[in-house]
């Protein structure tokens, strides 16, 4: 991972969405995750095709879907690559220079995900909680 891996979520922002959401939240984040995918798959091929109105709606859903879950770093790229191709439709001019940040979201997806899994796996060891020892599903059934 390129950016420190604690700082593609804002944790904060996770969890309050955890908790607004409640028992719907590993559906919704599943959503997310489907929807993630497809995202990457549009935008890419949206580059590849140099269609620059197939950039927008893909890389909009991602943005909003993304920091509805604090993974700001993801939203802010797929803003980025929203705002290039609403800008490349006004223009008539294809936003080439946008070719190493589509190249980047693949990855920060798939890191953003990852992280995700870890937070929400219950076979995964939590990351300690402030001021004590958080409770680890790691010792169940020893003695």
């Amino acid at each position: 991972m390129e950016n420190a891996p604690r700082t593609l979520i804002d944790w904060a922002e996770f969890a309050r969405m955890r908790s607004m959401l409640g028992a719907d939240f590993i559906r919704i984040l599943g959503y997310f995750r489907e929807d993630g995918e497809k995202s990457v798959v549009r935008i890419e091929d949206a580059m590849h095709r140099r269609d620059a109105a197939a950039l927008v709606i893909p890389a909009h859903t991602m943005k909003t879907e993304a920091r509805q879950f604090g993974a700001r770093p993801l939203g802010d790229l797929a803003e980025e690559i929203e705002h290039a191709g609403r800008r490349a439709v006004e223009s008539r001019h294809f936003p080439d220079d946008i070719l190493p940040q589509v190249v980047a979201l693949r990855q920060l997806y798939r890191d953003t995900m990852a992280l995700f899994e870890q937070e929400t796996n219950p076979l995964v060891a939590r990351r300690p909680t402030f001021g004590r020892a958080a409770p680890s599903n790691q010792e169940f059934g020893r003695l």
